[in-house]
């Protein structure tokens, strides 16, 4: 069943405007009548009926609320080292998938590509859009946010999640399981939200790895065969989730 997420908070009636109105008119042919499920901007996810089309709006009227909740206990921040081409675009969208919180585009040391502000922008509006996308598809409860493009000082700078890894290539002693481990024995609550640093495709440089250290940020190995930027991240979450119960 197609979901969409309205921007107003939860009544047993709401209105579905933009893109996606005009996506449930002219795309899906919707008729008053036809069901969907909405997620309003307060969290909560209904079954509803459309009961009136217009030009720039569909109405719609809840049948009931769904109490099933999609989103995992940890959640987990994907800062990821820009990758070429349209290697962020499927970063974004599998991350998204897989259950991704946020996701923070980081320009590293060794990124090939390198964004001025105006690029940025629009690289991350489009990213976004992925994002959106991603959710409504993998019926998640909420879309993830792409931030805005930071260096890694800023990343470290502003991030305030209690636990913080990062992958690195020359790790040899520290596997992502015995940190997830310790981290969990640590926190009396477990763990709840977790920073996972993932460098691109010319990896982590010595400086990046010393501020993620000081920063508090674990590295780890993520197995004995080295994984492309892109897929890196992606092994990584689903390694997380399933030792956090979310996955199996």
């Amino acid at each position: 069943m197609h979901r969409f997420f309205i921007e107003e908070p939860y009544s047993d009636t709401m209105r579905v405007v933009g893109g996606d109105a005009k996506h449930i008119s002219k795309v899906l042919r919707m008729q008053p009548g036809d069901e969907l499920q909405v997620v309003s901007d307060d969290g909560i996810t209904a079954l509803a009926k459309v009961v009136a089309i217009d030009a720039d709006s569909v109405t719609v009227e809840c049948i009931e609320k769904i109490a099933e909740l999609h989103e995992p206990r940890v959640k987990i921040v994907l800062a990821q080292g820009l990758a070429k081409g349209e290697k962020m675009d499927f970063i974004v969208q599998k991350a998204v998938e897989l259950g991704a919180t946020s996701i923070v585009p980081v320009a590293m040391e060794h990124s090939v590509v390198r964004l001025d502000g105006a690029k940025a922008a629009k690289k991350v509006e489009r990213w976004q859009k992925i994002a959106e996308a991603a959710a409504k598809q993998s019926k998640r409860d909420i879309i993830p946010e792409v931030q805005n493009l930071q260096s890694m000082k800023e990343l470290l700078a502003t991030n305030g999640c209690t636990t913080k890894i990062i992958a690195y290539e020359c790790e040899d002693r520290m596997s992502l399981k015995e940190a997830l481990q310790a981290a969990e024995q640590n926190l009396p609550g477990g763990i709840c939200d977790l920073l996972l640093i993932i460098g691109p495709e010319g990896g982590i440089s010595p400086q990046e790895l010393e501020l993620a250290r000081q920063a508090g940020a674990v590295p780890v190995s993520l197995g004995k065969r080295i994984l492309r930027a892109e897929t890196a991240g992606l092994v990584a979450m689903s390694a997380i989730f399933y030792e956090t119960g979310d996955l199996g």
